[in-house]
């Protein structure tokens, strides 16, 4: 039998009429035209790649010759001649590879469309990437062929600076990129740092790290000052960006980074840090900052300083910063530290309990401090444990003030945790004696004058108490006299000008600390205690530099300092003091009353200024929403002392919802009919809750439409 007769047999065991080929023979509705390929040159020459190919391709019909891969890929009528191969007509019109392949398979359009639409997007994602990262893209590029994406920092002993899937062998992305230098081209502004849309170059970060060190580091002075940021960046990234947010409050080369960090970047890198349980020693370090500059919010309600402080102190020690020397402890691994690193962990650790105990102190709340064996005062001693005369100074004082809060305001036997009269008279005298000693102590060792500030603050939290005691207290009128002295003596350091960068760089408890103040000062000059006081108006002069200072700490309008400023203005022009009830001759006699004593008593010494803004609310509900009449709230602009006015070309208008202020024709200001707290935000609910002493305060109290300062009104 030949090969032909082999042929026609096998054929015909395949004809499309056998039950075989129908029940394996695909069903395809399409017109087929076979004319002229059975007389193909290549029919016969190609009849044994077709008995080849009959298993792998489930038994082709006979006479059928095999299309192109292009033409198949289409499903078109391919005029390819096999042998001698010929490539067919469409694509030599096309000028396409036309060739056959034994294995080809058709690719579907569908999913080939939809891989290359997820190419092309996360292409373009690179290169926007790659530009946000200081590259320059060349759109055309003349030798794409071999253009490279290359690093600005190619040499740098460290790679955050660039995202990695840019790097390197992506063929698309770096046919598209390149780094245009030399001759024609120039060097656009890299970035060598990026937390989501807020970019640094080395020149900022470099200013801002100077910046930090110069005038932040000394209040808290536990990190390396020699320390490049990029090791501050590989420690950890939050660390590396709140140097740069507490840098930026002040930072003039750039005056918006602050605000850019603050506006969402930081917070979700902080929460996203938080979240998955921070066990990092520099995380540590990260939270110590922030709880001391935080970022600027406008409200108490947005202010997480308390809860940071909780979560920093946990933190500690859960991976055992308050048990240095046994750290192996509280790792799945051991763990050795040489001498300079216990050091720093135990400066670590005192300075958590310091930023602890300041949270606790200003905002009125039990601090989470610990003071153990580790921290304890070794005179003498020299090792890892002992601390620098600034940090342990700055200790003593803060483990005094955390005595003062946990005898006078931890009462087990009073719903409010207050000691009783008699008791916080026993504590004040014997806490005044303590004082005394640190004070004698410290001073001694002439260290800087911000350990000297923090001390001073201490008499003011110790002295604060007076406001707790009644009339009939034995020696309330001395008590508050030593309230006034220790104010006074607070505000006098922090306002001399070789202390000027203490008020601008100030920590945000030296700033409650002055709020504080502010309102004692406040209620003091209000009260019939104005009559004891000597010189009146050193105290009136002394409380305008206290609302310039609270002003002056603020490092974004509108924020929580700016706002409790313009509150304590608002109070002092409500309260209209009569100067001639205040001055005091010797031989008269003083009606002691109770106006002083507070009835919100749950925040510690910050009770002051949170009863302050209850009876502040509480008077003007008591006068009436909106029913002071255009003199009143016209009152502050009458006998003005000249060193508070703004300038007036810097007078915004204020828009009529104010209503207290409306523009004038010729730009300037005129009251209008309207209470001068109209437009704060009291709504028109007649049960508004006025006060609520476990939240923070000033919400949903003032929102003041103007960006100047309100004047003080003159006495």
């Amino acid at each position: 039998m030949d090969a032909h007769s082999i042929i026609g047999a096998g054929s015909a065991s395949l004809s499309p009429t056998s039950p075989v080929s129908a029940r394996n023979a695909p069903i395809i509705k399409r017109k087929r035209s076979t004319g002229g390929l059975d007389s193909s040159p290549g029919s016969a020459a190609g009849a044994d790649e077709d008995q080849s190919m009959l298993e792998p391709e489930k038994k082709r019909q006979p006479g059928v010759k095999r299309a192109c891969n292009e033409c198949r890929q289409q499903k078109l009528r391919c005029d390819v001649v096999q042998d001698p191969f010929q490539s067919c007509s469409r694509c030599n019109r096309l000028k396409l590879d036309c060739k056959i392949e034994s294995n080809f398979k058709r690719i579907g359009k569908r999913s080939k469309h939809a891989e290359m639409e997820k190419e092309i997007d996360r292409l373009r994602r690179n290169i926007s990437q790659a530009r946000a990262q200081g590259y320059i893209v060349d759109e055309e590029p003349e030798d794409h062929h071999h253009s490279q994406l290359q690093s600005p920092v190619a040499n740098s002993a460290y790679s955050h600076t660039r995202n990695p899937s840019l790097m390197g062998s992506d063929e698309a992305v770096t046919s598209l990129l390149t780094l245009k230098r030399g001759g024609s081209y120039s060097m656009a502004t890299h970035y060598a740092y990026e937390l989501e849309g807020v970019r640094l170059t080395e020149q900022d970060v470099v200013g801002l790290f100077q910046e930090f060190f110069a005038y932040y580091h000394p209040f808290l002075p536990f990190l390396n000052p020699d320390q490049s940021p990029d090791l501050y960046f590989q420690q950890h990234a939050l660390l590396f960006w709140t140097i740069i947010a507490i840098a930026s409050r002040r930072y003039t080369a750039r005056p918006t980074i602050l605000h850019d960090l603050s506006s969402g970047p930081l917070h979700r890198l902080l929460w996203g840090t938080v979240g998955d349980v921070p066990n990092s020693y520099f995380v540590v370090k990260a939270l110590c900052l922030i709880c001391t500059w935080p970022l600027p919010t406008s409200t108490t309600t947005a202010d997480p300083t308390h809860i940071l402080c909780g979560v920093m102190m946990k933190a500690a020690t859960g991976i055992g910063l308050h048990r240095p020397s046994h750290t192996q402890d509280f790792s799945r691994v051991s763990v050795e530290l040489n001498k300079d690193q216990l050091h720093d962990r135990v400066t670590t650790w005192a300075v958590c309990n310091i930023v602890a105990q300041h949270v606790g102190s200003g905002y009125g709340q039990p601090a989470s401090s610990l003071y153990d064996w580790t921290l304890a005062i070794r005179p003498g001693e020299d090792g890892p444990f002992t601390l620098s005369p600034e940090l342990e100074a700055r200790l003593r004082i803060e483990r005094f003030c955390d005595k003062v809060s946990k005898e006078m305001y931890s009462n087990a036997s009073d719903p409010r945790g207050v000691a009783g009269d008699e008791h916080r008279a026993m504590l004040m005298r014997v806490y005044r004696r303590d004082y005394q000693e640190l004070q004698a102590s410290i001073m001694s060792q002439h260290l800087s004058s911000i350990v000297e500030v923090h001390l001073k603050a201490a008499a003011v939290h110790l002295r604060l108490a007076g406001f707790f005691d009644s009339s009939t207290t034995p020696g309330y009128v001395d008590d508050l006299m030593g309230l006034w002295r220790a104010v006074t003596s607070f505000l006098d350091l922090l306002f001399e000008d070789s202390n000027h960068h203490i008020l601008r760089f100030s920590t945000n408890y030296l700033q409650q600390m002055l709020v504080a103040a502010g309102f004692a000062l406040l209620k003091l000059m209000r009260s019939f205690f104005a009559k004891s006081v000597g010189d009146f108006d050193r105290g009136r002069t002394l409380f305008h530099k206290t609302i310039n200072a609270i002003r002056a700490t603020s490092v974004q309008d509108n924020d929580l300092q700016w706002r409790l400023a313009e509150l304590i203005v608002q109070m002092w022009n409500g309260a209209r003091i009569d100067h001639s009830n205040t001055s005091y001759r010797d031989g008269d006699k003083i009606e002691v009353d109770d106006s002083l004593q507070l009835k919100v008593r749950c925040r510690h010494s910050m009770s002051l200024v949170y009863d302050s803004i209850w009876r502040w609310r509480e008077e003007y509900q008591a006068q009436g929403r909106g029913t002071l009449d255009a003199n009143e709230s016209s009152a502050s602009s009458t006998h003005l002392d000249s060193t508070l006015m703004p300038p007036q070309n810097n007078m915004p208008n204020l828009i009529a919802a104010n209503g207290a202020l409306t523009p004038t024709a010729n730009n300037g200001m005129s009251a209008a009919p309207s209470s001068m707290i109209a437009g704060m935000g009291y709504g028109g609910d007649p049960n508004y809750d006025f006060f609520d002493p476990q939240h923070w305060m000033l919400d949903g109290l003032l929102d003041f439409n103007y960006s100047y300062p309100q004047p003080l009104e003159g006495m």
